[in-house]
This record gives C-alpha cells, sequence and structure tokens, in this order.
C-alpha cells in the first residue's frame, strides 16, 4: 500500500526573467551580512565586516531600515512609498489600502465590499431644479 506525501508540491517557473528577479528583490528586500576575519596563531590581523541592504524604498520603509545621512526624506518619492498599498485583485496594479478599500481602485474601478457597502448606504441626493 503507497502513502501520500502531506508535503506541499512546489513548481518552479522556469521562464522567470531579470526583470522579475529584479521586481522580487526590491518587493521583499535583501539582506547581506557578513564577518570576515583573518587570524594567525589566535591574533586577529584583519576584521571585515559588512552590512548591506537591497530594497525598495517601500520595502525599506516597511522594515525602517535606516537610510544615509543627506537622503531627502521630506520628497515626494519618499511620501509616496511611506503609503501602505495593496495589490488590487482584478487589474494587479499597487494602490494605496485605503484608497482601494474605501473608495475604487484608480486603475480598473473595482469596488471592495466595503465601498460597496458605503456607497448604498448613503441617501440620494435630490435632484436640484433649476
Amino acid at each position: 500500500m503507497a502513502q501520500a506525501s502531506l508535503e506541499p508540491v512546489r513548481e518552479r517557473d522556469h521562464g522567470g526573467s531579470l526583470a522579475d528577479v529584479i521586481d522580487v528583490i526590491l518587493d521583499k528586500g535583501l539582506v547581506i551580512n557578513a564577518d570576515i576575519t583573518v587570524s594567525v596563531a589566535g591574533v586577529e590581523l584583519l576584521g571585515i565586516k559588512i552590512r548591506a541592504a537591497l530594497a525598495s524604498f517601500a520595502t525599506a520603509a516597511r522594515y525602517g531600515l535606516e537610510f544615509p545621512s543627506g537622503t531627502n526624506l521630506e520628497g515626494a518619492a519618499w511620501q509616496q512609498a511611506q503609503v501602505l498599498k495593496e495589490t488590487c485583485p482584478q487589474c494587479a496594479k499597487q494602490v494605496a489600502v485605503d484608497e482601494l478599500l474605501e473608495r475604487e481602485c484608480p486603475w480598473c474601478g473595482w469596488q471592495s465590499a466595503r465601498a460597496k457597502n458605503a456607497l448604498a448606504a448613503k441617501p440620494a441626493l435630490p435632484a436640484v431644479e433649476a
């Protein structure tokens, strides 16, 4: 009698391009942390510590990474990076969470159930006669 494996099966997509890899790295982030020492007879002759992070502004802001001195944190790009975003289920574009949940996707017009309920709950405005 054969037993079925309960482990998930992962399929690899071999069609990924360099752009896909860069997109994943910027979205998730990449951290390199290395300590290298050269010792002779128990005496440390050389010590190198490497700390590097590669991520988009949005990812760096989400994880609280420090930026180099002189970085303009008041700029429009930084302000936009601090806005929490979510992927629209219809068009897959990144949209601010508040806008996506409370109103609609500006790209495709998709509305969440919360936005539909809020729209249905609003009383209709009376017609204005001229």
